[in-house]
């Protein structure tokens, strides 16, 4: 049994800010952890005194956060970063479908898993919903990765029949066979889980969501993740192909494919309609505000998603997002809601350490797991602790109180201020 006893400065969100929650902030707390859990929390030295044998980690030198929760990453696209100036289509055709076209070179895959995985940790992401690949053998270097550093994934084989390069297209039947040889493989193994993975209805038709629909039904506890009404032109063609379907989440919905383990990407441009059914389904979005920006999809809205009750949680959407850090996305989450004006959703630094961490921990079902730093919980959380005298260092040191200094990591932080992360106990970093 391993045991230790953390001393920090620990900042989380166990209560929705919107829903009248607010911002926990312990300036001299005590977590014991066994064996990767949260055992108590309570100030330091009553800890400290209940348990005066066990090795204590100071971490006071820095801010204590949950582990982040990214619910939208592509694991191919990460040399595809920084390719700007193009609409969501364009950018496709020239920059991420040919880089995803490489995975189907095994050795190819295998260096990109690994560099995927290293920007996760490095911007202290500990639970991701990761878009696969398009080839099985890419996807198990994915897994394989993610287990060999003992991240928290869900991820799956990405299908599509029609509209995509052909070295990325499959059949039903195929696309059947392999996710569920891949389900068979990872899903429930360890932190793995398997998410059923349609790339877009636009490159995937009604057999092949069918395909997708039978597969989440036979693997008990998979989970479905797609995009959804993230451009204009893309959404007025899923309309040209799908005609006899009242919207785009329809063609998902009419699948059975919307319920509580479905997270979209995007759903930038979504009508009344599609946001009545997605609440009434209990399904996640996931807003990748950077990858809004890059792309010119549009601008978010929160305040229309909350007023339907449709749970929003964060991506980087790499490679389209600018990075993995979600402290940026947090940040671009806030400048979009202050551009929407009185249509936007004034969010406080709690909001955006919830959207980063519980938000994202409630889409993927693990709430009861990761997401803050309470008793019962595994023990993912980052340090945030900035070189001597950067910025970040000089404004925490004059912060005027947890949410300014909140507000300061999220407005200057960075990975390189991510100092340690630890995922189930594990220091996986620093």
């Amino acid at each position: 049994m391993t045991t230790f006893l953390v001393r920090a400065r620990v900042l989380d969100t166990p209560d929705d800010p919107g829903a009248g929650g607010g911002l926990r902030s312990d300036d001299d707390c005590g977590l014991l952890v066994v064996d990767g859990v949260i055992t108590a929390r309570a100030a330091y030295a009553e800890v400290r005194a209940a348990h005066p044998d066990v090795h204590a980690v100071d971490l006071r030198e820095g801010v204590l956060l949950p582990g982040l929760v990214d619910t939208h990453v592509h694991y191919p696209q990460v040399r595809a970063i920084g390719a700007l100036g193009m609409p969501l289509l364009e950018w496709l055709e020239r920059c991420a479908l040919p880089e995803e076209c490489r995975l189907a070179d095994t050795a190819y895959a295998t260096a990109v898993a690994e560099e995927f995985v290293f920007g996760l940790v490095s911007a202290g992401t500990t639970t991701a919903l990761v878009f696969g690949s398009h080839f099985a053998s890419a996807v198990d270097a994915l897994f394989t990765e993610a287990e060999r550093v003992g991240l928290r994934v869900t991820c799956g084989l990405v299908v599509s029949d029609r509209e995509l390069p052909t070295d990325l297209l499959t059949t039903p039947e195929r696309a059947l066979a392999e996710s569920l040889a891949l389900a068979s493989r990872w899903h429930g193994r360890g932190r793995l889980r398997y998410a059923v993975t349609p790339r877009f209805s636009l490159s995937a038709g009604d057999e092949v969501l069918a395909a997708c629909a039978t597969a989440h039904h036979e693997v008990t506890g998979s989970w479905f993740t797609s995009h959804v009404n993230e451009n204009p032109a893309e959404v007025a063609y899923v309309a040209e192909l799908f005609p006899a379907r009242a919207h785009y989440v329809d063609t998902y919905d009419a699948h059975g494919l919307v319920g509580p383990r479905s997270v979209l990407a995007h759903n930038v441009h979504p009508t009344d309609d599609e946001l009545r059914v997605l609440a009434s389904r209990g399904a996640s979005i996931a807003n990748c505000p950077t990858s809004n920006a890059a792309l010119g999809s549009g601008l978010f809205s929160q305040r229309r998603h909350d007023d339907f009750g449709v749970r929003v949680a964060l991506g980087s959407d790499v490679g389209a997002g600018t990075g993995f850090s979600l402290f940026k996305e947090g940040l671009q989450a806030y400048f979009h809601q202050r551009l929407l004006g009185p249509d936007g959703v004034p969010l406080s630094p709690a909001d955006l350490l919830h959207l980063a961490t519980r938000a994202g921990a409630l889409a993927l079902g693990l709430a009861d797991e990761v997401g803050d730093l309470s008793v019962g919980k595994q023990f993912d959380a980052v340090l945030v602790r900035p070189h001597a005298d950067d910025p970040l260092d000089v404004c925490l040191r004059h912060a005027a109180s947890p949410d300014d200094a909140l507000a300061k990591i999220f407005a200057l932080g960075g990975d390189s201020d991510v100092a340690g992360v630890w995922v189930g106990g594990t220091r996986v970093k620093g």
